[in-house]
């Protein structure tokens, strides 16, 4: 078993190699997920700070870091890494807290806006904006599922705002209404 001693906030995994960064760290450590074993590479990201999520996307071999103010993609090939995406333009409520992959297509949440962003691995083009329930208060996390519904964990539900809930939103047309609670 592979124990990480340290604050550890995100993980993921490409082939046998487990990308894992810690709380208030620029540095991407590696694990061999066969045996356990720190890698002796690791991926230190200047000027990062405290990144809050990562994700890998199997097509391009590319790390995806979410940071405050934006998105990070670090290569898993040979460790170089840009600023992807900066979301301090789009509006200054949408402060990027979680990401998940499905098909090259990015979905970025974030806390205090009730909508999802998708965004293209492949051009960063936003492809679009799902606008949540007016009841959704705290946006957690969000994926899209493979029948390109969204399913999100958030606060605030129509009887009580300060309730947590799981939603999945049901069609991409009206997405604004349309929603049912999975817990």
């Amino acid at each position: 078993m592979l124990y990480v001693v340290d604050d550890v906030r995100g993980v993921t995994v490409l082939d046998n190699i487990m990308y894992v960064f810690c709380t208030g760290s620029s540095t991407i450590r590696l694990y061999n997920t066969d045996t356990g074993s720190p890698l002796d590479a690791v991926i230190d990201v200047k000027g990062m700070r405290d990144p809050l999520d990562i994700v890998v996307c199997r097509d391009d071999r590319q790390l995806y870091v979410a940071h405050w103010g934006c998105i990070w993609r670090v290569s898993c090939d040979d460790h170089s890494y840009v600023v992807w995406l900066s979301t301090e333009s789009t509006t200054v409520a949408f402060a990027v807290r979680t990401l998940s992959l499905t098909s090259r297509r990015l979905l970025v949440t974030s806390e205090w806006s009730r909508r999802l962003r998708q965004y293209s691995t492949t051009d960063r083009q936003l492809l679009r904006v799902v606008e949540l329930p007016q009841d959704v208060s705290r946006v957690s996390h969000g994926v899209e599922t493979t029948r390109g519904t969204f399913v999100v964990g958030h606060r605030g539900k129509s009887q009580d705002q300060r309730q947590s809930a799981v939603s999945e939103l049901l069609t991409v047309s009206s997405l604004r209404n349309t929603r049912r609670a999975m817990c």
